[in-house]
């Protein structure tokens, strides 16, 4: 099937052609052997002959498991995805070796003999406290300098002291600020990890230690009662994205509890959602205010899909994807945090603010913040007589990165690190297996 590979290839060019990039990285996801990653495999193989031998450079990431009954790692796993890759036709340049426990000098020794690859392009790269350690251990291992000598570049010692005292930074000990994560998917973590992380870069900017506290949206909805106790001694509340209509109306309770008590939220796309939703069956004094996504029926559609999309049935038809023009409300919170007045942000979604309620939502305290180029669509939401509530149709956490937290998750970590809540510091007590988040 040529075509499928020729289209992976096509795609690998077009991303250095359009940025005018020296150099195009490629992570080909999953376990060497896989059927799904078979085609991507293929097709870097295949580029190797396309634009020449001298201008591919294949690294391999492999794991060295470490057998407690004998106390040692084992390179055997190792050399089989080598020989894998083999088969199909790939010989790898470079071997980074995941590992818990240092890589002895003569395991580096066996796997340069029997992968086929030089002992100074076996890379060790052990655990670490932090993944934004993993740069500057594979600096200090020279591994930059060999992709530069292999692929004919000019090679020179970078200045790392930004990012080593950022890592230093990150890494010492700080001030704990409670913040919760009210969720659909709060039992698999990773599915929020661009959250997750983007909370940790802003926190540290600020030296504070973020302490998440992963708030199951449905546990919310079994018991409004609950509602103290999962966010009565948090600091900042962010409701993040997700599709369908699980958890819901725990995340609307959630937003309507920050707006009742006046602490920090933030809401990611479906949490922008919620919190408009909320919002309405406060303006309107019902419960029937809701998103034609969960109740198609009702009489308060808040959110919508654009009059246009309607008739499109698929769902990708409707998905707005990618990065679109924002232009931000003078005077508003949001301006300020990102102090300029346009900004591209990225979207995933296919729901929108309806503007039929924009009037009677924006009268009554909900201001619409952050605008698409023709006014059409509302990309961001605030209230006015709150301290900080601020919403995005957009994800933001997307763009932020350790050494340049995204505006907006560091104002929102700057309102919390200010929102001292009397008598609600009862942190929650850590799961079973859990350290250091609750």
């Amino acid at each position: 099937m040529p075509h499928v590979t020729n289209e992976i290839k096509r795609r690998i060019q077009e991303v250095g052609e359009e940025n005018g990039a020296s150099v195009v990285i490629v992570e080909v996801g999953g376990t060497v052997g896989d059927i799904e990653g078979l085609p991507f495999l293929e097709a870097i193989r295949q580029m190797r002959s396309d634009v020449g031998r001298d201008n591919v450079l294949y690294i391999h990431v492999t794991l060295l498991p470490y057998i407690s009954s004998t106390g040692e790692l084992k390179t055997k796993p190792t050399q089989h995805s080598v020989n894998e890759l083999r088969r199909i036709g790939i010989q790898p340049d470079i071997i980074v070796c995941r590992s818990d426990y240092p890589v002895p000098e003569g395991m580096k020794d066996k796997i340069s003999l029997f992968c086929s690859v030089d002992k100074r392009a076996v890379i060790p790269l052990m655990t670490v406290p932090t993944i934004y350690e993993v740069p500057i251990i594979l600096e200090e291992s020279g591994l930059g300098n060999l992709m530069m000598e292999m692929l004919g570049l000019p090679s020179g010692n970078e200045d790392m002291r930004e990012w080593r005292a950022m890592v230093e930074k990150m890494k010492a000990p700080k001030q704990p600020l409670p913040i919760a994560l009210v969720g659909k998917y709060v039992e698999l973590r990773d599915a929020y990890i661009s959250v997750r992380e983007a909370l940790r870069h802003a926190a540290t900017r600020l030296d504070q230690e973020v302490d998440i506290h992963w708030v199951q949206s449905e546990d919310i909805e079994k018991d409004e009662g609950n509602l103290d106790r999962l966010l009565g001694s948090v600091q900042g509340i962010l409701v993040p994205g997700g599709f369908g209509d699980r958890g819901i109306e725990g995340m609307i309770k959630a937003a309507r509890y920050a707006r009742e008590h006046k602490v920090p939220y933030l809401g990611l796309c479906l949490g922008m959602q919620v919190m408009v939703v909320e919002f309405a069956r406060h303006v309107f004094n019902s419960d029937e205010p809701n998103s034609t996504e969960f109740s198609p029926q009702t009489p308060y559609p808040v959110i919508d899909l654009l009059p246009e999309q309607r008739e499109v049935n698929g769902k990708g038809g409707t998905m707005r994807l990618g990065a679109y023009l924002c232009y931000l409300q003078k005077g508003s919170r949001a301006a300020a945090a990102y102090g300029d007045p346009v900004v591209y942000e990225r979207h995933r979604h296919r729901f929108e603010f309806n503007n039929q309620f924009r009037y009677t939502l924006g009268e009554a305290g909900l201001t619409a913040s952050g605008l698409s180029p023709d006014g059409k669509l509302v990309e961001i939401v605030e209230l006015r007589d709150h301290p900080w509530m601020i919403a995005t149709q957009f994800h933001p956490e997307f763009k932020s990165r350790p050494n340049r937290p995204h505006p907006l998750f560091s104002d929102f970590i700057k309102a919390a690190k200010q929102t001292m809540r009397e008598g609600a510091q009862h942190p929650l007590p850590l799961r079973q297996g859990e350290k250091g988040e609750t």
